[in-house]
């Protein structure tokens, strides 16, 4: 089956430069995915016929006459901006036209604008913004919600859940994988009121619930899924970014203190290459907006045409593995169970 990925080809704060070159590359590593670039056509057509690929053909060109800014209030975007390229790439998967859209522009304009579009799966009050992290089992694991709901009922954390384990499970095959729920420490008496009910909640759920996880539990493979409101998910996944770029370069400054350290540097850059990789986010570039009923990638608006290509990947693997039919199918089933005590008592 050929996915087709629509890509906002405006978005992020290089744009073309960016998405173009990763959109050529990402073609010819998948030889059975198509892209559509969104945008204007004429800087688009430009900017291919400095790139030349033999996946050209591969590639389609919608234009769309506004441009969302980085900055732009969400609602503004969404009431003014009505032909933008992220406008238009949402409506390409909203149409069937693609199964899959990718951005690297405004998260908020993103988000608002994709759920005004493709609205959410029945059964998912809200949608949550997912991404897969390195642990230091070599196991990803998928943390959510990092930073679309900033409140959190305890039924929505179960949503949260649910979502998180379906998406780890199609896309790395993982049967029943682990669901932790962040918490200030591992025991049931530990955490607010919402944090306490939604523990019992995904008790019940029938899920693979490992129970409360802690902080410095993230990065440590114990579990498949992480599980938390937006605020706390923002917070721990910036300070993350922040400690390992810090341990970067307090590496780059120790190696580079004196000639002896500079040939330490050289003797051990395998090593050190081979570890800047596992810490590279570009390598987990591309967060999911689960819950809707369309597949949805933020790509960092900052990356380079690495980065936006894990992007696109995330983006062509959730629609190849049909992440959405199984969200769907499972909350069905979530459903189902929690009437049923109801129906045999009446």
């Amino acid at each position: 089956m050929t996915i087709t990925v629509a890509v906002d080809a405006m978005g992020g704060d290089v744009g073309l430069k960016v998405t173009v070159p990763a959109s050529l590359r990402f073609l010819e590593e998948h030889p059975e995915a198509r892209l559509i670039l969104v945008g204007d056509s004429q800087a688009i057509e430009a900017e291919l016929s400095e790139q030349a690929s033999a996946a050209r053909d591969r590639l389609d060109i919608r234009h769309a006459s506004q441009v969302v800014d980085m900055d732009e209030p969400p609602q503004l975007a969404l009431k003014n901006k009505k032909d933008s390229s992220m406008r238009v790439a949402i409506n390409l998967v909203k149409d069937g036209e693609a199964q899959a859209a990718v951005s690297a522009g405004n998260t908020g304009a993103l988000m608002a604008t994709a759920r005004f579009v493709l609205k959410t799966i029945p059964g998912i009050d809200r949608p949550a913004i997912a991404k897969l992290l390195p642990t230091v089992e070599g196991r990803d694991t998928c943390m959510l919600d990092l930073g679309a709901n900033v409140d959190c009922t305890p039924e929505q954390l179960l949503q949260f859940g649910i979502m998180g384990s379906e998406l780890v499970s199609c896309i790395a095959g993982r049967e029943n994988p682990r669901v932790g729920l962040l918490n200030i420490g591992s025991e049931d008496i530990k955490g607010n009121e919402s944090v306490k009910r939604a523990s019992v909640l995904l008790k019940e759920s029938g899920l693979n619930f490992y129970g409360n996880v802690e902080g410095d539990d993230v990065y440590r493979g114990k579990v498949d899924v992480v599980v938390c409101d937006g605020f706390t998910g923002n917070v721990a996944l910036k300070t993350s970014e922040g400690v390992a770029h810090m341990v970067v370069m307090f590496m780059r400054r120790e190696f580079s203190r004196t000639w002896w350290t500079r040939l330490c540097a050289l003797m051990a850059m395998s090593v050190l290459k081979r570890f800047r990789n596992s810490l590279d986010p570009r390598r987990y570039n591309g967060a999911s907006f689960l819950g809707l009923k369309g597949t949805v990638v933020k790509s960092h608006g900052g990356t380079d045409a690495l980065g936006f290509g894990f992007a696109l990947h995330q983006a062509w693997e959730e629609a190849r593995s049909n992440v959405i039919g199984h969200i769907t199918d499972r909350v069905v089933l979530q459903m189902a169970n929690l009437k049923s005590p109801v129906t045999e008592a009446n």
